[in-house]
């Protein structure tokens, strides 16, 4: 569940309120107001809004819908499809189309997703310590879809595969001397269209996917990446793994541990397939893409505090970096924060989140930092 919307906070702020009462018509009951105990099928249209500091904020509306595809197990985990239309006050649109999928006991995983980008942003630079100074506003227009899928093979442990095909355009004429143009360590300025296609491998013995309080993740893949259309012969591959466990310190208290490391391979380095730092998940704080570079590594810790089954609390404390080849642990760049989670569907354990995240105070700079909404948990 993780990088989708929220609902409107008016809607969240009534459901306490207004959970009891009947003169509200009941298939807004039904959507909005669900009993904590519920295993059926949930289905709501939702006002959409976000915040992260590359977008601002941002609004349009969504579509959600959650299910078991085993209600009757309690051990299944949850499924849901969900779609977005939004605009930004950054001048960004997005249209987008997932799917999220369990077989019964958990013995397949599929996600599919969809996505249409018209994404203008501002471009730093390649390396760990670009400069504000340095802002290249880039319009980007970007096509993705993906296709991964899953098989339990034993204990916890699933096998599967990642595909997928993407394209990215870029105009950058307004500003001929900006620093997309001029750096010589951008490669592939204009875009790219690619397909991809690679394993996966995960062990999953998390007690819950959508609000864990006990349990571990590891997962990772790698795509072969190759370039179509117009003789693009770019070849190279991407690397992620993502470790994450969770302890239950008390009944209300989580301790949540989240480390990720992502490489780009092969000769080349289009720019707009390099790692980058920044995001409502990790590193939360830092603009969306200002540190880039072949290699990325960020850590994580997440305390988490259940006030009651509607409401959590959470503060966390990571630091992460960006670099070519050589690691060092000077340039890690520190992380903090906190948040507030209302949960408005216990059961399934969708929750909306907003974060405050702080980052580093570059030299001649204000300390980064960004406002967050998004919807489930960050890790």
């Amino acid at each position: 569940m993780k990088k989708l919307f929220t609902l409107s906070i008016f809607l969240l702020c009534l459901q306490g309120a207004f959970a009891q009462m009947n003169f509200l018509p009941k298939f807004i009951r039904k959507m909005y107001f669900r009993p904590d105990s519920s295993r059926e099928p949930g289905f709501v249209l939702l006002p959409a809004l976000s915040s992260a500091p590359e977008t601002g904020v941002e609004f349009g509306g969504a579509a959600l819908y959650s299910f078991y595809t085993d209600p009757t197990d309690r051990g299944t985990r949850v499924s849901s499809l969900f779609g977005y239309s939004t605009l930004t006050t950054k001048g960004q649109t997005k249209l987008s189309l997932n799917a999220n999928y369990w077989t019964p006991q958990n013995k397949f995983h599929f996600t599919v997703n969809t996505s249409y980008y018209n994404f203008p942003f501002n471009f730093y630079g390649v390396g760990n310590n670009t400069r504000k100074a340095d802002a290249d506003l880039v319009d980007e227009r970007r096509y993705k879809y993906s296709f991964n899928g899953e098989k339990l093979i034993g204990d916890n442990i699933y096998i599967g595969f990642v595909s997928g095909f993407f394209k990215y355009f870029y105009k950058y004429d307004k500003n001929p001397h900006g620093i997309l143009n001029t750096d010589p360590d951008v490669q592939d300025k204009r875009g790219g269209s690619n397909v991809y296609v690679g394993p996966s491998f995960t062990f999953d013995n998390r007690n819950n996917n959508t609000y864990t309080t006990r349990g571990m993740i590891i997962n990772a893949y790698y795509n072969v990446i190759h370039g179509v259309f117009a003789n693009n012969s770019y070849a190279g591959g991407f690397f992620n793994i993502e470790y994450s466990q969770f302890f239950q310190l008390a009944p209300k208290f989580v301790l949540g541990v989240d480390i990720q490391e992502q490489s780009l391979t092969g000769a080349r380095s289009p720019f707009y397939l390099l790692p980058q730092m920044g995001s409502d998940e990790l590193m939360r704080g830092y603009y969306g893409g200002r540190y880039r570079d072949r290699n990325y590594i960020a850590g994580q810790t997440e305390l988490r505090y259940r006030i009651a089954n509607r409401f959590g609390l959470a503060g966390f404390v990571g630091t992460g970096e960006v670099f070519h080849s050589t690691f060092t642990t000077a340039q890690l760049k520190p992380n903090y924060g906190g948040g507030f989670r209302y949960f408005f569907d216990v059961e399934k354990g969708l929750a909306v989140r907003l974060d405050y995240g702080v980052g580093q105070q570059p030299a001649g700079e204000k300390r980064e930092s960004g406002f967050y909404i998004a919807l489930g948990q960050s890790f």
